[in-house]
């Protein structure tokens, strides 16, 4: 079920923070959701956030009283027409987002997708990283650029739609969160190229046979599931071609299977983190 009822959105007083805050609005605002701006101040050893006037020193106490105070004054125009909780803690950022989340009935997190880092455009940030492999709800989290230019509100979502047993569950939430934000749903399949020659007719053939067997395992699944939305099968490889359906379909938002960013298999895992570091939008994984 894709009911969103509390938004998590942690807050680091940096640009690509304040650059998702129209989406958070957006989503919380159409769902009627509450929203939690989180601030955590991080270990003695760690490094303050660019920007914060929080540094590091003895006294966590201290610092999360000037957290709070500041965060009390932070996105209060760019959030407005919903309801909003502030909260601070001290601690691991990615830990405290994770355990904040499961106490707190967290329906979603909402995030950027890096830091300030000297390689934020090649690499996730690392408490987005860890926060993607061990939150138990959906993450939301923003394009990998330094601006963000998709709607607010998606208008249009991808699916991707991997064919394992993780689809079933995604489609069944995809349908009914597409639907609460107006959005239209499309569907894609991705299957490998067989060979580097597909001008051969008899590769050719396999390659229609291969692809057509895909076609239906997944009208398989969505019958289960339920749902009713177009469906493209491609060839080519997973990332490069999600990635390139998104921009041909100006898709506002791309929905993957959380399963595939917590299998025990790395190149799944690489998959997942591929597609968030190039998706030309915000991606979602459930």
């Amino acid at each position: 079920m894709s009911t969103i009822r509390h938004v998590l959105c942690p807050y680091d007083f940096s640009v690509q923070g304040r650059q998702i805050a129209p989406f958070v609005q957006a989503l919380a605002a159409r769902c009627e959701a509450r929203v939690t701006l989180f601030g955590v101040v991080p270990p003695i050893w760690d490094v303050a956030p660019i920007g914060s006037e929080i540094f590091a020193g003895e006294n966590t106490s201290e610092w999360e009283r000037e957290l709070k105070s500041r965060l009390e004054l932070e996105l209060t125009t760019e959030l407005a027409g919903v309801t909003v909780e502030r909260a601070t803690e001290s601690g691991d950022p990615a830990l405290k987002i994770v355990e904040f989340a499961r106490d707190h009935a967290v329906d979603l997190i909402m995030m950027p997708t890096h830091g300030l880092g000297l390689f934020r455009s090649l690499l996730l940030g690392s408490v987005t990283a860890k926060v993607l492999h061990d939150a138990a709800c959906p993450v939301w989290t923003a394009t990998h650029a330094e601006e963000q230019r998709s709607r607010p509100l998606p208008a249009t979502i991808l699916c991707a739609v991997d064919g394992t047993a993780e689809s079933t569950k995604l489609l069944q939430w995809a349908a009914p969160f597409s639907a609460a934000l107006g959005a239209t749903l499309k569907l894609l399949h991705v299957v490998g190229a067989i060979t580097d020659w597909p001008s051969l007719e008899r590769e050719q053939l396999l390659q229609d046979r291969i692809r057509d067997t895909a076609r239906a395992r997944i009208e398989d699944l969505q019958k289960a599931a339920h749902v009713l939305a177009p469906l493209r099968v491609a060839v080519g490889d997973v990332v490069e071609t999600i990635v390139e359906e998104a921009r041909q379909e100006n898709a506002d938002l791309i929905l993957i299977a959380r399963g595939s960013l917590t299998a025990p298999l790395a190149r799944l895992r690489t998959r997942a983190y591929g597609i968030i570091r190039r998706s030309p939008c915000p991606v979602l994984s459930v």
